[in-house]
């Protein structure tokens, strides 16, 4: 056989073992990380049966290939990354899908808190379907950089370990299930919950007549605290409807006797206004705006 025909061959076998994905969520991350799979050979399911054509242009510029949702099963393995509130709509999905065919196992990558978690896991039981916890920590995964983290518990199996092989960063925990959804309640509280707080002192500033001193203030006495604010509240606008139920997840992570579960329900609260405010008039939008000095406004 001529050294062409067998390096044709190779590459023909090299094709067909690269392994098919089912992502369910089309948004910035679910996308994104389907964008890092494909563009390492793999192929990725989706079902978008409802879904606005917004999502439906997004999942298709990413290259994932919309399917009926019985051929989900059909992949090596499912993965949720959809907002909070939706896991458990999606886990009762695959649910009802995986009773009519040997299923995949199915990966949750959601804000979820434990408890959470563990309701989601209940909705398989009595089904062969083995159910991983997950979480990513970073932003949705670009062109030359390695990020995000997706963090994997009760995966003794190494079920995740095609995604490390199609250019995803993977580190699997040794705690039960439960474990990396902790980890991802205890991370957003810090991370997100720091941009809520910034974003209720610089409109309480604002509306006080001390936006332009508190502003000076920061950026010479907490520099780091000031560049932090000025690139990640802007970055929270298009995503603050999605935060509303993780910070809910994140106060009954930490229970009722903690009385910081009231600041994070307070937090929720806060970003359900930006929310509106994206939505409508922008007029919170507007004043965060010329307090941090985004390129486009007064300061």
């Amino acid at each position: 056989m001529a050294i062409g025909n067998i390096s044709n061959l190779m590459t023909s076998l090299i094709e067909v073992q690269m392994p098919d994905f089912a992502i369910i969520g089309s948004g910035a991350m679910g996308s994104a990380v389907a964008k890092r799979l494909i563009d390492h050979g793999a192929t990725v399911l989706t079902y978008l049966e409802g879904r606005s054509e917004q999502t439906i242009v997004r999942a298709k510029a990413a290259g994932m290939v919309p399917v009926g949702r019985q051929e989900l099963t059909k992949a090596e393995l499912i993965l949720s990354i959809v907002p909070p509130a939706d896991a458990i709509k999606v886990a009762e999905l695959v649910a009802d899908i995986s009773a009519m065919q040997a299923p995949p196992p199915f990966i949750d990558l959601n804000a979820i808190a434990p408890k959470t978690m563990q309701a989601l896991a209940a909705r398989f039981e009595g089904s062969s379907v083995e159910v991983l916890d997950g979480a990513i920590i970073g932003g949705p995964p670009v062109p030359g950089k390695s990020g995000p983290t997706i963090y994997i518990s009760g995966d003794i199996a190494e079920r995740s370990r095609p995604l490390e092989d199609c250019g995803l960063r993977i580190r699997r925990l040794d705690g039960p299930l439960g474990a990396a959804s902790a980890l991802k309640m205890c991370y957003a509280g810090i991370n997100k919950g720091f941009i809520g707080l910034g974003t209720a002192m610089l409109l309480t500033a604002s509306r006080s007549g001390a936006a332009e001193s508190l502003k000076a203030e920061l950026s010479e006495s907490l520099p780091d605290i000031d560049r932090k604010l000025s690139r990640s509240i802007p970055d929270m606008y298009p995503k603050a409807y999605r935060w509303v139920a993780e910070m809910q997840e994140i106060a009954d992570f930490l229970g009722e006797d903690d009385p910081a579960a009231t600041i994070f329900r307070g937090m929720a609260d806060v970003f359900s206004r930006m929310a509106d405010d994206v939505e409508g008039s922008r007029v919170l939008v507007g004043q965060l705006d010329e307090i941090i000095g985004r390129p486009g406004t007064d300061n």
